[in-house]
């Protein structure tokens, strides 16, 4: 049976890593391509079903143009690196976020991956690149205001339904947030699917996450009490999770 467990993350302290050992940024990107490499690798054989990773925010094309640029260069080689790997494991990789403003050989590598995977039944791996949680909320609400029936009394239940249709897709509400190298905010990430997901938070760089420290951020996530809003013990917790 495929695992429903549902890990985000923000992948942050690339350029503090690189900084701490005097090199340039780029250097810490680079190693933490890396670590992306690593955590997906190690992702399912841990219990996970649907890992989504930060990749780019909506607020990164504020960073200088040629960061930028590394960036996108970077998403390509490793769309195009890893695009056997992920489709022997059995990885299915989509992204969430814009797609009108991305580089065209971003797009390009990253519309070819989701093809070459679509028949993936094995991890569930999304990429939120130019991403906004607040901007995909609102695209969301949109698009369910446009199926509305004129005339029809509003149906909050119903809202409800079709947004979270829209921004979970089959990956569903996050159970797992990890966010590295120290930052305690959640930087308009999966804020509609985070509404009742673990935190947590480590000062290890992401550059230096692997498997271990995956490991025991799901180990911390298994000893806790998830109550969704009830009282421990009553049937109330089993019909939040269903």
């Amino acid at each position: 049976m495929q695992s429903t467990l549902h890990v985000g993350i923000i992948m942050d302290g690339n350029g503090r890593w690189a900084r701490a050992r005097e090199w340039p940024r780029a250097r810490g990107h680079l190693a933490g391509v890396e670590a992306v490499r690593r955590v997906v690798r190690a992702a399912p054989r841990q219990g996970v079903g649907a890992l989504t990773l930060y990749v780019f925010s909506s607020d990164n094309w504020r960073r200088p143009p040629e960061e930028v640029e590394t960036l996108f260069a970077l998403l390509c080689s490793f769309l195009e690196s890893e695009r056997p790997e992920l489709v022997r494991m059995g990885v299915r990789c989509t992204a969430v976020g814009r797609r009108d403003r991305m580089p065209a050989a971003a797009l390009a590598s990253l519309e070819s991956i989701e093809a070459a995977t679509a028949e993936g039944r094995g991890l569930r791996l999304r990429l939120a690149i130019d991403y906004s949680a607040r901007g995909e909320m609102a695209r969301a609400a949109a698009a369910a205001a446009a199926r509305w029936t004129p005339g029809l009394p509003p149906d909050p239940s119903l809202m409800r339904r079709l947004m979270a249709e829209a921004l979970e897709g089959d990956a569903g509400p996050l159970d797992l947030l990890i966010r590295t190298g120290g930052e305690r905010r959640l930087s308009d990430f999966m804020l509609w699917e985070a509404a009742y997901a673990e935190l947590y938070l480590t000062r290890v760089c992401w550059p230096e996450f692997d498997a271990v420290h995956l490991r025991r951020a799901l180990r911390s996530f298994a000893r806790r009490e998830r109550k969704f809003g009830a009282v421990t013990g009553t049937r109330l917790v089993e019909a939040a999770r269903a």
